[in-house]
């Protein structure tokens, strides 16, 4: 069983969504416009369906949710919902504790939320 946590921009209007899984959490997102599936690498992050690359100064993270295996740890990740400046929406997922990729959490850390 997962069970997901979730900070959000701090936006009045702003909807709370919880989810039980992260294909939940994938599935309401990109039905809500963030299509994109970032991928990081060499200190960007990249965009298939695009063909473009970002560096941290073109994103801003607006949701971020947390998932964690009841009995299994390589079922704790991160799924963040992210914004580029020329509005390109999509999601990208990281696992946290020993399974991490300490270069990837690094770089989204780097990230401003988009409440900042």
């Amino acid at each position: 069983m997962l069970i997901a946590f979730i900070r959000k921009n701090t936006d009045m209007n702003a909807d709370h969504y919880n989810y039980a899984t992260v294909a939940q959490a994938l599935a309401d997102l990109k039905a809500r416009g963030y299509i994109d599936e970032f991928d990081y690498k060499d200190d960007y992050l990249f965009s298939d369906s695009h063909g473009v690359r970002f560096n941290p100064l073109e994103l801003k993270i607006t949701e971020v949710y947390r998932f964690e295996g009841a009995s299994d740890p390589e079922d704790s990740s991160v799924v963040y919902a992210i914004e580029s400046a020329s509005g390109a929406k999509g999601v990208i997922i990281d696992a946290y504790g020993m399974y991490a990729d300490e270069k990837k959490t690094a770089f989204i850390s780097s990230l401003k939320m988009a409440s900042e």
